[in-house]
């Protein structure tokens, strides 16, 4: 076995990138000045970045670029220009969310490598297997998954696996989150969360806490195992962090790692895999604020991994060492000087199986003293601060020759400069696929034709009060029983998150689901790709959560088959009218979701009884957010602390022509059903001025968005 596994290192700036280097990093994520998850790191200028690429070259490292947001319509139109002179230059991969962009980039990118971002909620085979037709070649899977589900992710697809693990973790599923987004307009998905989760939140009036501040992630005791679970890259988190932290964790995981795959060389197994307590302290003294855990590849949540308090010895490590600094990282070459008096000193350097031959000034016999081999050698050696230092370098003289120590020195840096070139020549590539596309415009549904309203319940009483509002499409969840009514149409609403549990649930009951339900709404690529597996022949509509930023994913939804998207909750109304949604459905009313977590509030506060059903907490202003606990599938649901309502905007909604209105129902009564459906039926179907029907409302995006 001869396994190589990737020490991936975070850099929010070309200092970071510097240490990471210094301590043995294969590769580096970092940002460029737009669409990256980290908006406020110190994201790099265009020329920075060309610079970043063709420095990890000449050390023979990798470079990944995060364009891991959201991207807005408009934005599309401006990728190409962006990603141009990083294509050009050689860039080794792009970590992507937008399944539009990812489309965007294989198309007129072909040459560039796409990693799927763990912003893509990819939590098993089905959802992976999905990616692989795109040409996706390397998954970052959700952080929440366990070393088993890892395992069989890369036996059966084949893929790169590149997992977390250090530094922080998400309290939610990543490109999950809107809690940011929704309570103060700072997206998640567009690399802007402002972190509420971190904040104390109070349960069943006990003392407030940090119930949703996950402890960071330390895998270092457990290395071997994931490296034996068939892990490519071991991903640092830390873009926000200093360049003495990045260098000494990349150092440690560098160190072990290397530690236990010299071990399986020599045959010896984990048993004999130690990591000492010196080098432990000094990796978690290098930032301390909640404490650490192994994340979920041994659990799948529980109060040990939650820091409900920060503590109060809590720093950001140390800051005034800079080991790295003294660190200077310089490839090892070869070179030949050759003077004969007469001709053109000649330098051949070469480095690997590169070579590359320059001449300098004409050698002249020397009128007193000639030069000697060990003076030549030692001026040659000056390499200084550039990237390279001579291991090997013959002098081969003929005659009493003399050259000034300045064209020696010119001799030298040309033959750099020429082997730098050369390297860097290795990874650039030819111009790129033609400019972006012409833009399209959106046609208006003219048709005068009246939206339909649908509701989304999750009880039984929920169900028949809307139906016996009026409303002819419901969304249900699987334990809803309902008798069928003329006119109505049922669809399956599936879970949020479909990991191997759930799948084993859902194979044994699709009989059922294929003759109850008129259709399905599905939440992620997996419940697609199951649905795809078993050739499901009904509707297949999607939620929110398969985000349609842009135009691109539209289509692209459209192309796979999906009969009706769901208008993302985070644009704008102008932002909507651009992409058109007469094809999709709106969500017009309801506690919009903002977190969907694997870890559970009811078991960190108290115990799991494994039952379901709601709580809520509350926030420092005290407000509520209701929490549904999916105990069968073991993942909880956060809402908004107040609903959507539109009611009064009908005339504006109307102007976007959706094909749908759709009114999300969570914790009301059944008479809180009606009024609600009472109101929109009254202001969308009959043209009648609306008033709240309740105090405390939210407008959502529907005015502001996101940035």
């Amino acid at each position: 076995m001869n396994r190589v596994v990737e020490i991936l290192a975070p850099a929010g700036s070309m200092e970071c990138l510097q240490a990471a280097i210094a301590a043995g990093a294969d590769a580096v994520y970092l940002g460029g000045t737009r669409f990256g998850a980290r908006a406020y790191a110190q994201n790099l200028s265009e020329e920075d970045m060309v610079q970043a690429i063709e420095y990890v070259h000449i050390h023979r490292r990798k470079i990944y670029m995060t364009v891991n947001t959201l991207l807005k319509d408009r934005e599309m139109e401006e990728l190409y220009a962006y990603l141009l002179p990083y294509y050009r230059a050689g860039l080794d991969g792009v970590i992507v969310q937008d399944i539009g962009v990812v489309k965007y980039i294989r198309e007129h990118f072909p040459e560039m490598p796409v990693h799927a971002s763990t912003q893509m909620t990819i939590t098993n085979t089905l959802g992976a297997d999905h990616l692989k037709q795109y040409g996706i070649t390397r998954v970052v899977p959700a952080r929440e998954l366990s070393l088993g589900e890892i395992r069989d992710m890369k036996r059966q697809t084949g893929l790169e696996m590149e997992c977390f693990v250090h530094g922080a973790l998400c309290y939610c599923y990543s490109g999950q989150c809107l809690l940011s987004s929704m309570i103060g307009g700072r997206s998640g998905n567009r690399g802007q969360c402002a972190q509420p989760c971190r904040l104390p939140y109070q349960i069943d009036g006990k003392k407030p806490a940090d119930l949703m501040s996950l402890k960071d992630l330390c895998t270092i005791d457990i290395l071997p195992e994931l490296i034996d679970a068939g892990v490519d890259s071991f991903k640092i988190e830390g873009r926000m962090k200093q360049p003495e932290y990045v260098y000494t964790v990349v150092k440690m995981y560098r160190k072990y790692a290397d530690h236990y795959l010299k071990l399986q060389k020599e045959g010896k197994d984990r048993s004999a895999y130690r990591v000492s307590e010196a080098d432990k302290r000094e990796l978690l003294a290098a930032y301390q604020r909640r404490g650490y855990c192994e994340g979920y590849y041994h659990q799948h949540n529980g109060r040990d991994m939650i820091s409900l308090k920060r503590p109060k010895n809590a720093k950001d490590g140390n800051t005034e060492e800079k080991p790295w600094q003294d660190i200077k990282v310089q490839e090892k070459i070869n070179g030949i000087l050759t003077f004969s008096v007469g001709k053109r000193a000649k330098l051949t350097v070469s480095y690997g199986n590169i070579t590359v031959e320059c001449t300098g000034q004409e050698v002249q016999e020397a009128q007193k003293q000639p030069l000697d081999p060990k003076r030549i050698e030692k001026q040659m050696r000056k390499t200084g601060n550039t990237e390279f230092v001579f291991e090997r370098l013959k002098i081969h003289t003929e005659g009493n020759v003399f050259l000034p120590m300045q064209a020696l020195n010119e001799l030298r840096r040309e033959g750099i400069k020429e082997l730098t070139e050369k390297i860097q020549m290795q990874y650039r590539r030819e111009e790129a696929d033609c400019e972006t596309e012409t833009k399209k415009t959106v046609e208006k549904n003219s048709t005068g034709k009246e939206c339909s309203i649908s509701a989304s319940v999750q009880s039984k009483a929920q169900l028949e009060a809307a139906v016996n509002s009026g409303v002819r499409c419901v969304y249900l969840d699987e334990e809803i029983e309902f008798e069928r009514e003329n006119g109505v149409q049922y669809f399956l609403a599936m879970p949020y998150i479909f990991r191997e549990r759930t799948i084993r649930r859902y194979e044994r009951m699709y009989a059922k689901i294929e003759e109850k339900y008129d259709g399905i709404l599905i939440r992620n690529w997996e419940s697609y790709a199951w649905l795809r597996q078993h050739a499901y022949q009904k509707e297949i509509r999607s939620d929110y959560n398969l985000y349609i930023f842009n135009r691109k994913t539209k289509e692209e939804l459209r192309r796979l088959g999906i009969a009706r998207g769901t208008a993302s909750v985070e644009l704008n109304d102008r932002e909507l009218a651009r992409i058109g949604i007469e094809e999709q459905v709106f969500i017009a009313y309801g506690y919009q979701p903002v977190m969907i977590s694997a870890g559970c509030i009811q078991k960190t506060s108290a115990s799991c009884d494994g039952k379901g059903g709601v709580l809520s907490i509350s926030d420092r202003y005290q407000k509520k957010f209701v929490v549904r606990r999916y105990c069968r599938d073991c993942y909880n649901v956060m809402y908004n602390s107040a609903p959507l309502f539109l009611a009064d905007k009908a005339e504006e909604v109307h102007a976007l022509a959706p094909a749908e209105l759709r009114l999300d129902f969570t914790t009301e009564s059944s008479g809180q059903v009606k009024e609600i459906c009472h109101a929109y039926t009254l202001a969308f179907e009959k043209g009648c001025k609306t008033e709240p029907p309740m105090q405390d409302y939210t407008r959502g995006h529907f005015k502001r968005g996101v940035k």
